[in-house]
């Protein structure tokens, strides 16, 4: 249910954005991981008077509705402007918009290493949707396929600068792990 490749680097992404950062742990087991998700947004109700939250679910109806179903009891709205968007359309759109994207973790054939830090491309976009109508993978990931950090964006206040890092990959599944990384000016 949860994006895990350098989790722990998440503290940047959220001084980028000069929003504040809240994080709970979780063993990840299905369905009592959810009752951790709900703990961590009461929290966040309570702490920083929450409303409601904003998905990036595209066609996971396994997401979508646990996350609404929480949203749902805890009384708060629950918007998910990417569901149903096309995916390739999705990622250019990133692109011209600004963002810079790598791929942190792969975990489906036909992934190989070279996948690992590399970074979201015109290039690299067309080659998902290659891989898209041949093996009917989810281009942006959202299959489990992949998994992405966000280096800088239009909102971010500072880029993220990656420092050190390192491949760990076996059998068309790996991670990028990013070691050190710093804030720096735009």
């Amino acid at each position: 249910m949860f994006h895990t490749p350098n989790i722990r680097r998440t503290d940047l992404g959220a001084e980028a954005l000069a929003i504040p950062l809240l994080t709970r742990q979780t063993r990840g087991i299905e369905e009592k991981e959810l009752e951790d998700l709900r703990a961590a947004i009461s929290e966040a109700v309570k702490i920083y008077k929450i409303q409601g939250i904003v998905t990036g679910a595209i066609e996971s109806v396994y997401q979508a509705t646990r996350v609404q179903r929480i949203c749902c009891e805890l009384d708060l709205w629950c918007f998910n402007p990417l569901w149903q968007a096309n995916q390739i359309e999705y990622l250019e759109q990133l692109l011209s918009e600004g963002f810079q994207i790598i791929i942190c973790g792969v975990y489906a054939y036909p992934f190989d290493a070279s996948w690992l830090g590399a970074g979201v491309t015109d290039e690299r976009i067309r080659k998902l949707a290659e891989l898209q109508a041949k093996y009917k993978i989810h281009p942006s990931g959202e299959g489990g396929e992949l998994e992405t950090m966000v280096l800088d964006c239009p909102i971010f206040h500072k880029r993220i600068e990656i420092l050190k890092a390192s491949k760990c990959y076996a059998n068309y599944r790996g991670q990028f792990l990013i070691e050190e990384m710093r804030l720096v000016e735009k």
